[in-house]
């Protein structure tokens, strides 16, 4: 990968930091509709549920089962069933009411506009088109200006969620850059970073969309 789309990236550290969830742990209607992502997010809650099992089990068995009904080969049976369900019914309605769903839309944005990065990169290593040097430039200008807004909304949506009174200060917050990212213009209309760049700002149309929900009281 370029070094200029290297910079592009919001790695994990940086989303865990700014919206304070690990993106992993965040269940998204999006993951849904990606077979992949979906078996992927199912099968990282099976290996949760199934570790902390053994745990859970064990202490129920020794300090509430054996104490109280004494030694129960059926009742530990029972427990080796219920409790992993109840571990995986649990995790979904903590994220329920623990996570916003302004940070799963976001996360959302997130993913698609590092698809859009991907997308110039297999460009790069395939190097078999007509497209200009110019007009991945102006791609990439617009990703920096997404990048920044991305960013922005995120931190946003923190602040919202610790102290909203913080906003009062902190109007600049709201800005975006979807006016400049909209002056950027590809030179080949019918080129694939004309396509790249329309991609980049429905991302940056929906980004703002959402600073704006995020202002209202």
């Amino acid at each position: 990968m370029q070094p200029d789309l290297v910079g592009l990236e919001i790695s994990k550290g940086e989303l865990r930091r700014l919206t304070g969830f690990d993106p992993e742990d965040v269940f998204r209607p999006s993951i849904m509709k990606d077979r992949e992502k979906l078996i992927g997010f199912l099968l990282n809650e099976l290996l949760t549920a199934l570790a902390l099992t053994p745990i859970i089990v064990g202490f129920i068995y020794a300090f509430i089962i054996l104490p109280i009904i004494g030694s129960s080969i059926k009742l530990g049976i029972i427990l080796l069933i219920v409790v992993p369900l109840a571990v995986l019914i649990g995790r979904s309605l903590w994220r329920r009411f623990t996570c916003p769903k302004a940070v799963s839309i976001l996360l959302d944005e997130v993913d698609q506009y590092h698809q859009v990065v991907k997308a110039i990169d297999i460009h790069d290593q395939l190097a078999t088109d007509g497209n200009s040097i110019e007009d991945r430039e102006l791609v990439i200008a617009a990703l920096q200006l997404i990048r920044e807004d991305l960013v922005r909304a995120l931190k946003t949506e923190r602040i919202l969620r610790d102290n909203k009174k913080l906003l009062i200060n902190n109007q600049e917050l709201f800005v975006n850059n979807l006016t400049n990212i909209q002056a950027l213009q590809v030179s080949t209309q019918a080129s694939e970073y004309a396509q790249l760049l329309n991609q980049s700002l429905q991302i940056a149309v929906d980004v703002q969309a959402q600073l704006r929900k995020l202002q209202q009281p």
